[in-house]
């Protein structure tokens, strides 16, 4: 993905994608409308039940959240990230911290989007960093590395599925 250095081993996931739309409404479906593409449920998302929404704000610093309101009518926000690289429509990073992360815990995540021979869109996931985490960490499961990079990269790709969905479907 990016010019990174070489990574250790176990550091980093991967997961693609094509759309039959362009580069540009492909950046604009992932970005704008995450939470139509977002999959839902425990294994995606921290809200229980549909009561979650996931979104992004537009631009360098913007941030990546989860937000809903719990029993008691308390809004709840999870910041997953921020957005570190905004390069519509071909290139997006921003930082990913799990709910069961320590403050100083991060990971990053790269989004290229590619245009094809035939004008639609290769969405390329690539999200790194996990090597910084201890092999016990709470989100690996248990998992070993290499497991838990498997796990991660179908993670992704059940994402990328719903986005290729939502990305091929009439707007609204």
């Amino acid at each position: 993905m990016s010019a990174a250095s070489v990574s250790p081993p176990g550091d980093r996931a991967r997961a693609m994608v094509g759309l039959a739309v362009t580069p540009e409404a492909a950046f604009r479906v992932f970005t704008e409308q995450m939470d139509l593409w977002w999959r839902r449920g425990q294994r995606f998302r921290i809200a229980p039940g549909d009561r979650g929404l996931v979104a992004m704000e537009p631009g360098v610093g913007g941030r990546v959240f989860e937000s809903w309101h719990d029993a008691g009518g308390v809004e709840r926000v999870h910041e997953i990230g921020r957005v570190q690289v905004w390069e519509p429509p071909r290139r997006l990073v921003f930082s990913w911290r799990a709910i069961n992360f320590a403050p100083d815990e991060t990971t990053e995540v790269e989004v290229l989007f590619a245009r094809t021979e035939s004008g639609h869109t290769q969405v390329s996931v690539e999200h790194r960093g996990w090597a910084s985490l201890r092999p016990d960490h709470p989100v690996r499961h248990g998992q070993e590395v290499p497991g838990f990079i498997r796990t991660m990269g179908m993670w992704w790709g059940d994402q990328l599925t719903a986005l290729r969905r939502r990305g091929t479907a009439p707007p609204g």
